[in-house]
């Protein structure tokens, strides 16, 4: 259990950086965040390969993927974040007022 967290938060590490550096524009997050997109990233990718490939159903579709899948699934979590943070931030429907 121990090793599956200590691994788990290396390849989250890893798949966050990749991800931020493969998909172009700026990210204000620091390393926490960059582990929490790729662990995200991972079960994003291991829902998506259970999907496609319907490997390991004794699993279910909630499980860590490996190194490819957590690349893939957190540059799917980055657009994801970054078209719900874009729209949460540009008010009322990116209109502009003046005073």
């Amino acid at each position: 259990m121990l090793w599956f967290l200590i691994s788990l938060l290396i390849i989250g590490l890893v798949a966050g950086f990749v991800a931020r550096a493969v998909v172009p524009g700026p990210d204000p997050m620091g390393i926490g965040g960059t582990i929490l997109l790729g662990i995200v990233g991972s079960f994003i990718g291991g829902f998506l390969g259970y999907l496609l490939f319907g490997n390991d159903f004794e699993d279910g579709g909630f499980q860590a993927a490996g190194f490819i899948g957590s690349i893939i699934g957190a540059i799917i979590a980055l657009l994801v974040y970054r078209a719900v943070t874009s729209r949460r931030g540009s008010g009322a429907g990116g209109v502009t007022r003046g005073i």
